[in-house]
């Protein structure tokens, strides 16, 4: 099903991603891995990004460069605002300038808030909110050169909800992360910037993967589609919000996940 698409979107008379420069963080894997090889096959130029996951990234990119794509390899902690400095600084050079920023990296944690420590705090806010806002900062100015801006944000379920089994801290990164996106739209609109949002819920990676047969039974039940999401369902809705496609959506976060939660 996914090579259908992308052969459709190559066969329509339109640029679409080709030739875009793109920075997908979190890419080794999951969601981030699926985002960065539809890029590549809809024609980006993709950097692969990651923190500890050397072999699964070298995977994508061998994927990726054997189907004829075009991707460079960057590995640092994004909550770290020199290594977020290095990668934009790398991209630009690899590639000439930046068009695309996905924020996909992240961690999640399910245990409940009695169990959390100031620690357990810090380290998921660094993860997921302050990685987006030192990647944000320091491309915001090569962005302002596209010709086709686009930042792309991923939430969560957790952050519209504040449930399905996740970490308060966890639901209040990725509730911060809409705002951050709304505010962001605001601020960069009139610099032809858009920026949007996904919130994806039951996607079929390892972040789901703790919970029991049992638990997953019962989640399945109350999806309206009765079924779990796959990755390349989220990968098509972020190459079309990344794309000419488009360009009059800004401050919106999408819902992906089979109609569990609507608003």
């Amino acid at each position: 099903m996914t090579k259908d698409y992308v052969e459709y979107m190559r066969k329509m008379n339109t640029h679409f991603l080709e030739g875009k420069a793109a920075i997908v963080t979190g890419s080794s894997k999951g969601i981030g891995r699926e985002i960065a090889v539809t890029f590549a096959e809809l024609g980006a130029k993709v950097m692969i990004c990651h923190d500890k996951s050397v072999k699964d990234a070298e995977e994508v990119c061998r994927e990726i460069r054997g189907k004829g794509g075009t991707c460079e390899l960057f590995q640092g902690d994004l909550g770290i605002n020199a290594r977020a400095k290095a990668l934009i600084e790398e991209t630009v050079s690899a590639f000439g300038g930046i068009d695309i920023l996905v924020n996909n990296a992240g961690l999640s944690d399910p245990r409940h808030f009695s169990l959390l420590t100031e620690d357990d705090w810090d380290r998921l806010e660094k993860a997921n909110l302050k990685s987006v806002f030192n990647c944000v900062q320091r491309a915001i100015p090569y962005l302002e050169k596209s010709s086709m801006p686009r930042i792309l944000n991923m939430s969560s379920i957790s952050g519209k909800s504040g449930g399905l089994d996740a970490g308060a801290h966890y639901c209040a990164n990725k509730a911060g992360i809409i705002g951050f996106t709304k505010a962001l739209a605001n601020q960069y609109a009139a610099k032809g910037i858009t920026v949007n949002a996904i919130a994806p819920a039951m996607i079929d990676t390892e972040t789901i993967s703790w919970r029991t047969s049992d638990q997953m039974k019962a989640i399945i039940e109350k999806i309206p589609l009765g079924r779990i999401g796959k990755k390349a369902e989220v990968a098509w809705a972020a190459a079309f919000l990344c794309s000419p496609f488009a360009s009059y959506v800004t401050g919106y976060t999408m819902d992906i996940n089979g109609g569990l939660y609507m608003d």
